[in-house]
């Protein structure tokens, strides 16, 4: 059984549902695509689970059942691509009400004819998973699918305590005493944590106010590839030009990067479900709107952080220092639905979630699939976040999906 923990802070926060929309090279049909998920399920535990609570120690986990929990829903139309208008009204009206996710499982999908293809639309929750994994079973779903590759089973591991993060990633000591102090405040204060069905509650209200609006790019193969020489030549990647266009277009010298860390944690077992990422913060002292010259400054950050664990892990090292109950009171008490001025103070200094005025971006990287012939990513709207793309390449083609608040 495992329980949550670092992931905590994303079990009471709205909006923490994301897509990857796929076209996959097999002929549509029922039968196949509903053994097919169910196939996924047995090989992978967080597909069966809904989410537990244990009271006597207040623990939620992984409440791992026999049957899949994923919910399919097959439609009788047909969409042209994933870019279709009907795909991305399907994902906002799939991620417009929170998960219930002591009742409903933490996958849902819908599935059109798409011609001689099949289109898959797949809406996660960050506790099933982060971007890189959920786009790992976006490929293991279409082996199966098109050429009947059975998935691997694997068992998930996930973080259970400090102890699991990389040494030399302690906390430095001024966020150090900033937790500690709203630790202390917190028991002081003598609360309870909101209960599951009270955050249930608020969210779901909450997200009928917060609109969220996308957006799609797309950039054909030859520019792709002319930009990734360019940033060969210029001494930098496709990811650090994109946040540079991003500081440039959105007049921000400030930009949030999530980052993929399986490499860097040995409880990763290939091919788990879970969320073993990051996000850390780039900014930029200069203010030039020559793309390359920002972007060079936004590489020389990267490396920076990413070459020093103390500022990588911050993010998740502070997640597993703060007391579990202000984790879960964080995003009500900035909103003022909840009386701690402990997690009102997490929520609205650590968190940013009672001003969404940040800017994100999350590049699940390139693809080459012999089945899946197009895909999307549609990033989620974090309440702290004001604007966050999504960047994924498939067989050479980029497309970028924006969650805007606007």
């Amino acid at each position: 059984m495992e329980k949550i923990f670092t992931e905590r802070a994303h079990l009471m926060c709205p909006n923490m549902g994301f897509g990857i929309a796929l076209t996959v090279r097999a002929e549509f049909d029922e039968r196949r695509i509903r053994q097919s998920f169910l196939a996924l399920a047995q090989a992978h535990p967080f597909l069966r689970a809904i989410i537990g609570y244990d009271q006597q120690k207040n623990e939620y986990y992984y409440d791992v059942t026999d049957s899949s929990k994923i919910s399919v829903y097959i439609s009788k139309d047909e969409v042209s691509s994933v870019r279709s208008s009907e795909v991305m009204d399907m994902y906002e009206g799939m991620s417009s009400e929170d998960f219930n996710l002591q009742n409903e499982g933490l996958l849902r999908a819908t599935v059109w004819r798409s011609g001689y293809k099949t289109c898959f639309l797949l809406v996660f929750h960050h506790l099933l998973t982060d971007g890189r994994g959920a786009l790992g079973l976006c490929e293991e779903l279409a082996e199966l699918y098109a050429g009947g590759t059975a998935p691997k089973p694997v068992e998930e591991k996930l973080i259970s305590s400090a102890d699991d993060l990389p040494k030399g990633s302690k906390l430095p000591m001024i966020s150090k005493m900033l937790v500690n102090k709203a630790n202390k405040s917190w028991i002081k204060e003598g609360q309870r944590p909101p209960s599951l069905e009270q955050y249930h509650r608020f969210a779901s209200s909450y997200m009928q106010k917060d609109k969220i609006s996308h957006f799609i790019y797309k950039t054909e193969k030859d520019e792709v590839k002319k930009l990734t020489s360019e940033c060969r030549d210029n001494g930098i990647t496709i990811n650090d030009l994109l946040v540079a266009r991003m500081m440039i277009k959105d007049k921000t010298d400030k930009v949030t990067i999530a980052c993929d860390l399986r490499d860097r944690l040995p409880v990763y077992k290939q091919g788990a479900m879970g969320n073993y990422s990051t996000a850390f913060t780039v900014s930029t002292k200069k203010k030039s709107n020559d793309e390359f010259a920002r972007a060079r400054e936004v590489h020389d950050c990267v490396q920076q952080i990413m070459s020093k664990p103390a500022e990588l892990f911050l993010v998740l090292q502070c997640y597993a220092a703060l007391d579990p109950g202000v984790l879960d009171a964080a995003f009500m008490a900035s909103q003022g639905a909840f009386d701690s001025k402990a997690a009102a103070f997490i929520g609205k200094s650590f968190f940013n979630y009672s001003a969404p005025e940040g800017y994100c971006l999350t590049n699940l990287g390139k693809l080459v699939s012999g089945t899946i012939s197009s895909a999307l990513f549609i990033p989620p709207a974090s309440p702290a976040m004001k604007k966050t793309c999504g960047v994924l390449t498939v067989n050479g083609e980029m497309r970028i999906c924006t969650s805007e608040r606007v």
